[in-house]
């Protein structure tokens, strides 16, 4: 019994030497790790502390540059304010020579400061005109040098191949009777057989005691000579009465149309223009019953649209394009009696309405320089234009409207001063103004003329162009005794 006990506390002792032991080894590894834990921190501690020393270092030769800088600054600023002062100094002194330099003049000339400045600027006005006419002149001859010669080339290529006929038309308005009789019929019992005609036809007419002949009056030109047929028929049949002239009017209205239809698509066809609208073509037809200065305006929109093409041609352009523009050129005249306004701006409208595309509206609408061109066909329109115009034989005015015209143009050229006497040549195509040599010179003559060429432009209508010339000359007369 004693005996195990003693080898229980010997067994209990062993495990306690063991655990002891253990617990030993086990705290010097702890040390030995927090030793080498220790140099670690320690080390970097010391070079963290280099690194500082360094930076400490470079702030301290920044700092004593930063004051080196400061320093060099303040001397600066001390030297700008010295000179700043010798400067207001200067110029005081230069303002002082100045007052006492205008003083003297103003003493020498006897003219004040303002006198003096307003006839510098007058001269310096009058240099400046002078200088603006010399230089209008010189641009102009470069300009006509370098495009006179290629215009001329283009238009007479253009001329040379477009040979058309020129047959002067107008709209009937007149029918001629057999004999004073027929003016009774054609009043009826009544007037029952003219008020039923003008409410059918729309037009007017007026018997009056002139022998063997009818006027009819009316503003639509498709109306007045749906009326002319009817008549001319009527009075061939010899029938007249209001359901007779319903009838025929009906009649003569559906013929009418066909050939106005018929009128456009030639015209379509002959210039070979593709995809028209319907609508566009019944309004060139319409234009076969218009007359501008007893000019067809059918035959003139035709002819404007081959000599428009060609000159395209001649420059490279689309020839389609151009034909397109040139023959819509003046379709608006075909309802202006129907709508306000220009007939430029009235056929733009009506071909932007029916899909014509935007370069053919545009070179429309500007053709008679209503509004700003914005392509180069609507400038080649406004050339087309006054060729066919301006050729011999292609438009007719009255002698009314002819001496009203060169009336107004001498009006215009009177009015400007330093003009002399005028005198309008060549049926209205030249005006010749003389001015007075003593108050116009050789540059303001030059201005003179674009003015007035300017003025008659705003004020007058005409067909093709006004050449205007101002002739400036001095004249010595001595009488020998």
């Amino acid at each position: 019994m004693i005996l195990i006990l003693i080898c229980l506390i010997v067994g209990a002792i062993i495990g306690w030497a063991i655990q002891r032991l253990r617990a030993q080894d086990q705290l010097l590894k702890l040390r030995e790790e927090f030793d080498r834990e220790t140099a670690t921190r320690r080390q970097e501690l010391a070079e963290s502390e280099k690194r500082l020393l360094q930076r400490e270092n470079s702030l301290d030769r920044k700092v004593e540059l930063l004051d080196r800088k400061t320093e060099e600054v303040a001397k600066k600023e001390t030297g700008i304010g010295e000179r700043e002062k010798e400067l207001h100094k200067l110029q005081g002194e230069l303002d002082e020579l100045k007052r006492r330099s205008q003083l003297e003049l103003q003493r020498q000339t006897g003219l004040t400061g303002e006198q003096a400045k307003m006839l510098l600027l007058e001269r310096v006005a009058v240099e400046a005109r002078e200088d603006a006419g010399l230089l209008t002149h010189r641009i102009l001859e470069d300009a006509k040098t370098s495009a006179d010669r290629e215009a001329r080339r283009v238009i007479s290529i253009a001329l040379e191949r477009c040979a058309v006929n020129h047959v002067q038309t107008a709209t009937g308005c007149t029918v001629t009777l057999q004999n004073d009789e027929m003016k009774g019929r054609i009043i009826g019992r009544e007037g029952r057989n003219i008020r039923a005609f003008e409410a059918v036809t729309g037009v007017n007419v007026v018997i009056d005691d002139t022998p063997g002949v009818v006027a009819l009056s009316g503003f639509d030109p498709v109306r007045r000579e749906v009326a002319r047929q009817t008549l001319e028929r009527l009075i061939a049949d010899g029938r007249i009465n209001p359901a007779r002239i319903e009838e025929e009017a009906g009649k003569v209205r559906e013929e009418l149309e066909s050939s106005i239809i018929k009128s456009g698509e030639e015209a379509v066809f002959q210039l070979n223009i593709p995809k028209v609208n319907p609508e566009l073509i019944k309004l060139l037809g319409r234009l076969r019953f218009r007359h501008s200065f007893a000019q067809n305006v059918l035959d003139h929109s035709i002819e404007v649209a081959k000599l428009e093409g060609l000159m395209a041609a001649e420059m490279g352009l689309s020839q389609p394009l151009a034909k397109r523009v040139g023959l819509f050129h003046d379709i608006g005249k075909a309802a202006d009696h129907e709508a306000e306004g220009a007939h430029a701006a009235i056929g733009a409208a009506l071909l932007r309405k029916y899909g014509e595309p935007e370069e053919v509206y545009q070179a429309v609408a500007s053709h008679h320089h209503e509004t700003e061109p914005i392509t180069i066909y609507g400038i080649l329109t406004s050339a087309a234009d006054a060729i066919s115009a301006s050729r011999p034989g292609a438009r007719s005015e009255s002698m009314e409207l002819y001496l009203q015209r060169l009336e107004k143009l001498e009006t215009v050229a009177n009015g400007f001063a330093g003009v002399e006497k005028s005198y309008a040549l060549q049926a209205g195509r030249e005006i010749r103004v003389f001015v007075e040599s003593s108050k116009i010179n050789d540059t303001e003559a030059m201005i003179l003329a674009r003015n007035i060429s300017r003025k008659v432009e705003q004020e007058l209508q005409y067909p093709g162009q006004i050449k205007v010339t101002v002739i400036r000359e001095t004249r010595c007369v001595e009488y020998a005794k």
